[in-house]
């Protein structure tokens, strides 16, 4: 993904949630990119394109420890 193509799912993402925390940037592997939050970790975001279609799949892991105690 390059950086204008970044720029627009982060500001996506910032319009989705509500706020101006996110920062989408490169990932370690091609098609990926790393989603943060007050510079904290929170996923990734996923390219697939598929007959000239793109499409974006985001995945957030939440551990158990990050609920708190029940």
């Amino acid at each position: 993904m390059d950086d204008t193509e970044l720029l627009k799912l982060q500001k996506y993402m910032n319009d989705l949630f509500g706020t101006r925390g996110i920062r989408v940037k490169k990932g370690r592997t091609t098609g990926a990119a790393e989603v943060e939050m007050k510079d904290e970790f929170i996923g990734t975001i996923y390219r697939d394109e598929d007959e000239g279609e793109v499409s974006y799949s985001f995945t957030m892991s939440i551990l158990d420890i990050d609920l708190g105690a029940e």
